[in-house]
This record gives C-alpha cells, structure tokens and sequence, in this order.
C-alpha cells in the first residue's frame, strides 16, 4: 500500500497524541518512520485521494498537532511514495538537507501575498503618469472620440502602461517586505496575479510584517492585496520524499 507523508521531524519530536488520524475515509492511523535522527509522519495511502475539505482539514491538523511539538517540515496535501520504504530511504539519503531546513525553519511561519491592480485607480494612475497618453485621450475627446485607429493606438498604449505598472509594483512590493523576512520564495505566474510571492517570517517577528503589508497597502492604492498566513513553511521545504498525486499536485493545503 503506498505511503501518505504529511511531513518530516526530528527524531527527538515528542510523541503524536494518542489513536490521531489523518486522511482517508474511515481515516488512516498516522504513524511515525524513522531513519537515523529523522521521523516522517505518515499514515496509508488511500487509493481514491482527492482534494476533499474533510482531508484537506484532516492534512493541516496532523501538521498542527506535531507542530504543537517542535519544529516539522510539512508536505503539500497529497504527498504520497511507493510505500514505507521508499519513504526511510529518502530520509536516509537526504538527511543533511532535512537537518538543515529543521534548523532553518524552526520557529518560523510562511505568509504569502498576492497583488492585484484595482483596474479604475491603476487607469488613472497610468493616465497621470503618462503625459502622451493624457494628450492622446484628450485628442480623441475633442475630435468625438477619435478614429478607430486612434482609439486602437490608445488602447493598445493603456495596455502597456497598466503591464509596465505591474512589474514595477511587483518588485516594489516584494522589496517593500521582504526585510521583514527570513527568505523570499517567488510563486509560479497565474492569470489576476501580478505578484505571487511567499515570505518565511520569525513568528516573533510576524506583527512587524503584517505591519508592512499594511504599510504597503496604504501608500499603494491602487492595488488589492491577499495575505494568507501564518501557514507552515510549504515554500521552503522541499524536494520532498514523496511527490504528490497527479490528481491532488499543488491543491489545497499548501498551495499558492
């Protein structure tokens, strides 16, 4: 049967609560593998996984649970190996990099922004910031409107100016809070986006950066910005020791 990791821990993790269990239906008991100084929290695999509520709450609550004791590098939802083995094995063959992410992570939570424009106030940003943009409109408004290729050029400039603007407020975002940070991981580019980013924050340190965000949003108008967190550190865990279903990669818990 194969092998459902919810995440990694040191050896010297103190022992899950008592008869816990995690995905599946019924659920599957979680047990511990351990190889040299590292435990995996696993339990079986079942065969029809898929990104339901009741597992993915089943997910972050085993993630809770040993976190509650220490330090444990989390999984995505979804994790699966080959079987127990499989997973002994990669913990043997990785352990230095699993000690040193316990190391690094160890009291530390990840939060992750995402940045929107607000589509009026970032056109009259543009709008005030572009001189031939503003002489253009104007043009096309004392001649009715403009031809229709006049209106194609002006739109096509809009355009450019609002995607100039995004990468601009991307990087001015992400250099705006990342010193509150312990490290930065860049998520993968999504259509509505135009910043995907997730920061490793000190949990005594995590008041400072909700602070910034908000910093951020006030003297940044014209964006929306989502913060999700504090979250286990998914960002800056992996290679892991499983890979996640082809059904369940990148869903639910964990996912940006």
């Amino acid at each position: 049967m194969s092998t459902y990791v919810y995440g990694i821990t040191a050896r010297s993790h103190p022992a899950l609560p008592e008869g816990m269990t995690g995905v599946g239906q019924p659920a599957r008991p979680v047990r511990l593998l351990t190889a040299g100084d590292l435990t995996a929290v696993v339990s079986d695999a079942p065969e029809d996984l898929r990104p339901k509520r009741r597992d993915l709450l089943a997910h972050q609550n085993v993630l809770a649970e040993a976190g509650a004791g220490g330090c444990i590098l989390p999984m995505r939802f979804g994790s699966v190996a080959d079987d127990d083995e499989s997973v002994t094995q990669v913990l043997g063959t990785r352990a230095e990099h699993y000690q040193e992410r316990l190391r690094e992570l160890d009291g530390k939570v990840e939060y992750n922004v995402k940045a929107t424009h607000i589509e009026e106030a970032v056109l009259h940003l543009v709008m005030a910031e572009n001189a031939e943009l503003r002489s253009l409109a104007e043009a096309n408004r004392r001649s009715g409107g403009g031809s229709y290729d006049d209106k194609i050029r002006l739109g096509e400039m809009v355009a450019s100016a609002v995607k100039a603007k995004e990468a601009v407020d991307a990087r001015e975002v992400q250099s705006l809070l990342a010193p509150a940070a312990a490290a930065v991981s860049v998520g993968p580019e999504s259509t509505g986006w135009l910043l995907n980013v997730s920061f490793l924050v000190a949990r005594d340190s995590a008041e400072r950066f909700l602070a910034g965000v908000e910093q951020v949003r006030e003297s940044h108008a014209h964006l929306e910005l989502r913060v999700n967190g504090p979250l286990p550190p998914y960002s800056f865990v992996e290679p892991g020791p499983a890979q996640s279903s082809g059904s369940t990669a990148g869903a639910g818990a964990g996912a940006q």
